[in-house]
């Protein structure tokens, strides 16, 4: 009888033996690359922040107006391309505690990374306002270079001079820009002064000028408007070597503008032409160049002021010396070897002229 088919343990399939060793080999590999993972994620995010708050090589330009908060700050930087991300850097002023320190005004800063774009901007030596002295007789371009020296908005300050809203434009300037209407003096600005705020200041002040009693004064003199008046006390400020000479410089302009001779004003024609008087240049021809400014080519008064008059400048207009002690009106004036020559006919201008002027 044949037995029971019974599989033998010669034909059941071989197991591999059981090492220890190969066991634990594969979880510890998987760990191994978690770690190693973890640490190159971890480098991966540090880099990364450490490039968003590095140097940007950037340099610009930045107001910050008062009352700004860390994120509009970061968000006016990362515009600026002085920071990687505006959002950091308001997360670094909130986490330091800077963004309690932050100064309103203009800034020149350079994309040196976070932490030196916060000092510059929470300085606590950094004044809130700033004292700026312009002198007489200054043009616009010049009072908007001094006002980028300081911090504040001067290429927008020129641009609204020469291009002026109505709300900025005082009522009695008439030329095409603002010029002569920006009073000299010494101003202490606030650092978050916008070009408009201190083209408002500057107006103001001047406008302080025009007192009843000046008005009154003007249809005296035959000066038809205030704008008359400042133009040509901005050509005596340009003309006059002090004050002393401010009256009978002015008195020989108003003369000429009564018979009708043109007032032949060298500044003129250096403004007309962009330069500066010792640019002239008479082989050149420029004093043949018409421009509306040039007081050779035109008679009467220019569109407008040639630069900024001081209040010595506009009293000499109001005050003028016009004649001598016989009573004859001075025409011509000349500024030789430190002196001042006046005549009231070509013939003694001529004279002196060839004794004096070498």
């Amino acid at each position: 009888m044949d037995e029971p088919n019974k599989t033998s343990l010669s034909e059941t399939p071989p197991t591999a033996p059981d090492d220890p060793q190969e066991r634990g080999k594969s979880p510890t590999r998987w760990i191994l690359r978690g770690v190693l993972f973890m640490f190159a994620l971890v480098a991966v995010v540090l880099g990364y922040a450490l490039y968003l708050m590095g140097p940007t090589g950037t340099t610009a330009e930045i107001r910050i107006p008062k009352g700004s908060g860390a994120t509009a700050v970061g968000r006016l930087l990362e515009q600026a391309g002085l920071v990687r991300s505006g959002y950091l850097f308001a997360l670094y002023l909130r986490f330091s505690g800077q963004d309690k320190e932050l100064k309103p005004g203009y800034y020149k800063l350079e994309g040196k990374g976070l932490r030196a774009i916060a000092l510059a901007i929470t300085d606590e030596s950094r004044p809130l306002t700033v004292r700026i002295t312009f002198p007489e007789g200054w043009r616009a371009v010049d009072m908007a270079q001094r006002l980028s020296d300081n911090n504040l908005d001067g290429p927008r300050f020129l641009e609204l001079v020469n291009n002026p809203t109505a709300e900025l434009r005082p009522i009695e300037a008439r030329g095409p820009s603002l010029e002569g209407y920006l009073f000299p003096a010494t101003y202490d600005f606030p650092l978050d002064y916008t070009a408009e705020d201190v083209i408002r200041a500057m107006t103001r002040r001047m406008q302080q000028e025009f007192t009843p009693q000046a008005l009154s004064r003007l249809k005296q003199l035959g000066l038809k408007s205030i704008h008359d008046w400042v133009t040509l006390a901005s050509i005596v400020q340009a003309e006059a070597a002090n004050n002393s000479e401010k009256p009978v410089i002015a008195g020989i302009f108003l003369n000429r503008l009564e018979v009708g001779m043109p007032l032949q004003a060298d500044p003129t024609v250096a403004y007309g032409l962009g330069k500066r008087l010792p640019e002239l240049n008479r082989s050149a021809g420029d004093f043949e160049k018409d421009t509306p400014y040039n007081s050779y080519t035109r008679r009467g008064l220019p569109p407008g002021a040639i630069g900024n008059p001081g209040a010595e400048a506009l009293q000499a207009v109001l005050n003028p010396v016009r004649t001598n002690d016989k009573g004859q009106k001075y025409l011509y004036f000349l500024h030789a070897q430190g002196r001042l020559f006046l005549n009231v006919d070509f013939q003694g201008h001529l004279r002196d002229t060839a004794r004096y002027y070498r």
